[in-house]
């Protein structure tokens, strides 16, 4: 049985230039030199690498027309390969294939201000949404903080906007105050947090009395560990067949193991890609990417990283 498979485009890395320290871009561009997806601000690409991962990684630029994706990545020996293969195995003129830009971070371009706060590597998303917002005219600041001077990107580019600060963590006294940006900002105002796990936990800790529909943030890596207790069965509704879920693996897992081609991408609940109907039972939540409502609803679901605390799910599969 086949199930959608994400879309994926073949483009040549054209061009790798430095960033910050340990910090490159890497522009691709279509192979047939058409014109690739359309991207808003804050989307992000997945990037298949020649050491079988995959790999998310948010575009710098919001595309509308054109034939480019541009990233910004840090090579960081602690992670989990990604980087490093991006930057020590690929070379301009590999060429690769890339899943279609999805977009759990969007910009609203419709309030009166926008608060854009961004920590380390996180500016990329948040500089697309200030070249997005300069873009139309609209109100808004960045606050950029790095743990050093030379983790600084775009700091030619962020020194000419009109409210904009860049905050050296071993040059002040202290982290970035988000609750005094926060309390500072004009009402009504939409906060966007993209940067490292305290970052956002904190940003998460100052805005939760502003309503759910200001405050949006993107991580890098799932807060929470993936539902894999196991003991509950699954159905898929188009065929009626039932797949038991044993502890450690995750329906994805099993799912695939049967044999079946399944859309997906992160495999930690932060980019979307897998999400499915729930036609019935309870799923246990694990992902970043449904709002609370929608958790509630239990409709819908990541199945990369989310369990069952009903003893059978019936998918939309």
């Amino acid at each position: 049985m086949e199930i959608t498979v994400t879309k994926t485009i073949e483009m040549r890395l054209v061009a790798v230039r430095y960033l910050a320290h340990e910090t490159s871009l890497f522009e691709f561009e279509s192979v047939d030199g058409g014109n690739v997806p359309p991207a808003g601000a804050g989307a992000h690409i997945s990037l298949h690498l020649p050491n079988d991962m995959v790999r998310l990684y948010s575009l710098v630029h919001p595309v509308e027309n054109g034939n480019r994706y541009t990233i910004g990545v840090k090579r960081d020996p602690g992670g989990r390969g990604g980087s490093v293969c991006l930057h020590d195995m690929v070379r301009v003129g590999s060429i690769m294939k890339i899943g279609a830009p999805r977009n759990n971070f969007a910009l609203n371009e419709a309030v009166d201000h926008s608060v854009l706060i961004a920590g380390g590597i996180g500016i990329t998303p948040i500089w697309s949404m200030a070249q997005r917002l300069t873009e139309l005219g609209r109100s808004f600041e960045v606050h950029y903080a790095c743990r050093d001077r030379r983790d600084v990107a775009f700091s030619d580019v962020i020194s000419t906007l009109p409210k904009a600060s860049i905050h050296v963590d071993s040059e002040a006294e202290g982290f970035l105050d988000i609750g005094t940006i926060v309390e500072r900002a004009p009402a009504g105002s939409h906060f966007y947090c993209c940067g490292p796990g305290p970052m956002l936990d904190t940003f998460e800790a100052r805005t939760s009395a502003l309503a759910p529909e200001q405050v949006h943030l993107e991580r890098f890596a799932p807060a929470k560990a993936p539902a894999l207790d196991g003991d509950f069965v699954i159905e898929l509704a188009d065929s009626g067949q039932e797949f038991a879920v044993p502890k450690g693996q995750s329906i994805l897992t099993v799912l695939r193991d049967a044999g079946f081609s399944l859309d997906f991408s992160c495999e930690m609940g932060i980019c979307g890609a897998c999400q499915v109907r729930v036609l019935d039972g309870v799923p246990d939540h694990q992902d970043m990417v449904l709002s609370d409502e929608e958790k509630e609803r239990g409709d819908t679901m990541m199945i990369c990283c989310s369990g069952s605390k009903s003893p059978r799910l019936t998918l939309a599969l």
